[in-house]
């Protein structure tokens, strides 16, 4: 912990990294301004320079985490490996993240969805979705997998994978490791992906 982050100019990150640890040992119930000012030794006062109120400071976690997030999946699309690796390393990026961030995970999502969530917190919790829907486009035009709306594959790889990820989160997995899990989806989504989606019989 930074020891008075404020006079360097760092109160606002510091405040952010703290309730990070904070909902994450105590829950979103046990979070405070006034807690955190005293965690990182300064005034009562001085995170609402940055925070009007607790549910500001809560907004701002959600976007920070989707921020960080989105950086765990983006360089994990980019790393090395043909597309099924990279597809891999994306899922695990975001399990991993789940399940080394749970509550705030929480907070994201339903801060995302609450009705008066900003633009740029829903446009920012968004952009997860859209390296999967990329990188199905580029298996597609690469012939590695067969045709299909790449918005509706990305959303069903989303839900399966939060699925995971919540599980794994909850140490609901029965015995499986975490690791096993995300071979586990990845390898049935791509199968789905690789075989394609049988046309709807006409009603």
């Amino acid at each position: 912990m930074t020891a008075q982050p404020y006079h360097h100019g760092k109160l606002r990150e510091a405040l952010l990294e703290r309730a990070m640890e904070t909902i994450e040992e105590v829950g979103v119930d046990g979070l405070s301004l006034r807690q955190l000012a005293r965690d990182v030794n300064v005034s009562h006062g001085a995170p609402a320079k940055h925070f009007r109120d607790k549910q500001a400071l809560i907004d701002a976690l959600a976007l920070a985490g989707f921020e960080s997030m989105n950086g765990l999946i983006r360089a994990a699309s980019a790393s090395d490996g043909d597309l099924r690796d990279r597809f891999v390393s994306v899922g695990k990026a975001y399990v991993d993240f789940a399940v080394a961030h749970p509550a705030l995970l929480t907070v994201m999502y339903s801060t995302k969805h609450h009705p008066d969530s900003s633009t740029e917190l829903r446009s920012t919790g968004e952009q997860g979705i859209l390296v999967a829907q990329a990188m199905i486009i580029e298996a597609q035009e690469a012939g590695i997998i067969a045709a299909g709306d790449p918005q509706t594959l990305a959303m069903v790889c989303f839900v399966s994978l939060h699925g995971a990820a919540l599980l794994a989160a909850g140490k609901h997995l029965d015995g499986a490791t975490v690791e096993d899990v995300v071979i586990a989806t990845t390898d049935t989504l791509w199968a789905g992906m690789t075989a394609g989606v049988p046309a709807a019989q006409a009603s």
